[in-house]
Order: structure tokens, then sequence, then C-alpha cells
């Protein structure tokens, strides 16, 4: 999801540019946010065994698609990728669709896979945000655009509903709340409970706000815990929140607190301030054009990529041990982050 996030400025380029209809090719577990992505004009779903899904693996899904986009009669192709992916995969499948032109990075050459070959030089002689590699990725072919932002768009009604359901929870609408984002895509990523909670102790005891604990369905015994452990003043939402709404909560909040995930993209993408539990594993992936801080953080070499690329970037940049950052680090960057935003809009976002 925060993959598909960082795309759109690239997207827009090239609807901009072209006056292109976009029709984005992705997982099951991206497709969900495209639907609030104005440069989307339509969603083909494949969970496909060379892209990261919770689905058993099926050949026939792979004939199905390109039967599918060889029907569309799509133009060109643009494979979007992080620079410890090969695209030839995808590639293969557009090539296989008869799709005439067919644009990505790649670190080999593709010979006549690619009709658009621009070389990858991350992450061996330079490392970009991910926002910058793909808009330098469509400006090979001449797609620009003059606004660079991520973008969102939800229905503004839905903000009432999100109220309604925080009151029914029973915060206080009138007073300030921020949220804590505790569950993670990998385990890597994870940072302990234990100090989630003694960092939302001290946000409620010597800040005074609210935390609303959010989190999937599947991780509302994590937010339940955590209420648990922190205590009052302290909301479990775990499961609560749709995809629109939760868009819409992150938009009203103070401040989101989380690890590098997902979520820290629909930040960026709502202009809610962030501080990041991050993860040393991609140093692409930071919030992008919102007011935010990073708390970096090693994982454990037993949980470290095989990935000889991610290994590489690990070496090179992450080499050093970085500590876990305590609940003080914690309060004092939330404390930076928060300042950043008006407390009156806070206060009255509902309104």
């Amino acid at each position: 999801m925060g993959d598909l996030i960082m795309t759109g400025p690239a997207l827009r380029a090239l609807k901009e540019t072209f006056s292109a209809k976009i029709t984005v090719l992705t997982s099951s577990m991206a497709a969900g946010i495209a639907a609030f992505m104005p440069e989307i004009d339509e969603v083909i779903v494949c969970d496909l065994p060379w892209v990261k899904n919770q689905s058993t693996p099926d050949p026939s899904r792979f004939y199905h698609t390109i039967e599918k986009l060889k029907a569309a009669r799509f133009d060109a192709a643009v494979i979007f990728t992080v620079y410890s992916q090969s695209p030839l995969p995808t590639v293969m499948l557009a090539y296989l669709a008869c799709i005439p032109n067919r644009l990505a990075y790649c670190r080999e050459n593709p010979y006549q896979l690619l009709t658009d070959w621009v070389p990858d030089k991350e992450p061996y002689s330079e490392i970009k945000h991910q926002v910058q590699r793909d808009l330098d990725l469509v400006a090979t072919v001449g797609a620009v655009t003059g606004n660079d932002a991520l973008r969102l768009k939800i229905d503004k009604a839905v903000h009432k509903l999100v109220a309604h359901k925080l009151q029914q929870t029973g915060i206080d609408t009138d007073r300030p709340w921020l949220i804590f984002h505790p569950g993670v895509s990998e385990l890597k990523r994870q940072y302990p409970e234990s100090r989630w909670t003694t960092a939302g102790k001290k946000v409620i005891g010597e800040l005074g706000y609210q935390l609303v604990i959010t989190g999937s369905a599947a991780e509302k015994q994590l937010t339940e815990d955590l209420q648990t452990a922190i205590g009052g003043d302290s909301y479990a939402t775990g499961g609560l929140f749709p995809l629109e709404e939760f868009i819409a909560l992150i938009q009203l909040a103070a401040a989101v607190v989380a690890v590098n995930t997902g979520t820290i993209h629909i930040a960026a993408a709502v202009q809610t301030p962030c501080l990041v539990l991050y993860a040393l594993t991609n140093p692409q992936h930071t919030p992008w054009k919102t007011p935010h801080m990073l708390l970096p953080f090693s994982i454990p070499e037993t949980l470290q990529s095989k990935n000889e690329i991610i290994r590489f970037v690990h070496q090179a940049l992450y080499r050093d041990p970085v500590s876990l950052p305590d609940d003080e680090r914690v309060l004092s960057a939330i404390k930076k982050i928060i300042g950043s935003r008006p407390l009156k809009k806070i206060i009255n976002g509902f309104t």
C-alpha cells in the first residue's frame, strides 16, 4: 500500500503529460488504497508469486492476467520497482500481452523485453527517495508534473462518521489526541510492546493528549493489550475503521506515531505530522514532504534480508548498531512534531 501511494506523483506525471488513462496492476494487499488515489482510473488485481502477498501461488493467474492485459490493448506499460527488485517478471507479462512500449529500471540488459530501458544505478552509485526514483523514471519518456505531493482523496462526510465513532469509543473530541499505530507488516520492523506502553503513558501523563491506538482487524488484540497496559485516556480501535475512515482519522489527528509502514505514507498524503520508529531497512521510504521525525533502530541479524542488494545497503549505511529509542526520545520527538500543527485545528477538526 505504501509503495503504491508513493507512486502517485509519477502516475500524475504520466496522466498530465499524455492525457492518459491509468490502469494499475497490483496485488490484493495494495489494491484497496487505489480507490482513493485520483490519478488511478482502473485497477487490475493479480497476486503473482514474485510479489509479496498472502495468497497461494496459482500458475493459471499468470496466463489469465496476460490475456486480460492483451484484451485491453494498452499503449504502454511502466514497471515501478524499489532498487532491490527485478522488473523482468512483470516486464514479461507486458511483453506477452503485446504492449508495445515498456519502461522500467533494470540492472541487467533486458534486450527486447524493454523498449525503454533505464539502467538502474541504485543503490550502488546513489540512493533516491522512492517518490523521486519513480518521477525520474517517467521523466525519461518526457512525463513531468508540477505537483509532486502525495495525494489521497476521500469523501469529507467520512470525517463526521469518524468523529461519531471516536465519541462512542469514549474519546473527548474537544481535547487533542494523537495516533499510536504499533502494527507491522514484517516482524523485523517491530517496536516492542513494552516501549509503546511506556511511551504512551508519558504522552498521556506529561502532554495531556489522548491516545488512539489503531490497527487492522487482525491487530485488534494488539491494540487492546496496549490499551490495557497504558491505561486511562488510551483507546483501542483495532478493526474499527475501514480504509477510507482510517485515512480520515489520520487526517484529523494531531500526529501519528508508527513504524515504517503504509500508515506513514497515508499521513504524508494528508499532511499529518508523523514520528516514525524507523527500522533500518530501506532508506527510500521515509515520509515524503510532510513534517516528520525519524527515530531509527537496527534490526536483528536473524531477521535481515537474504537479498544481496539489501545486504549491500545494510553494510554501506547501517553497519553500526543503533539502539531502540527509549520513551524519553519518543516523547521529545512527539513534542517537536505536534508543535508543527496548530492546536486549534486539532481541537476543531470535527467542526
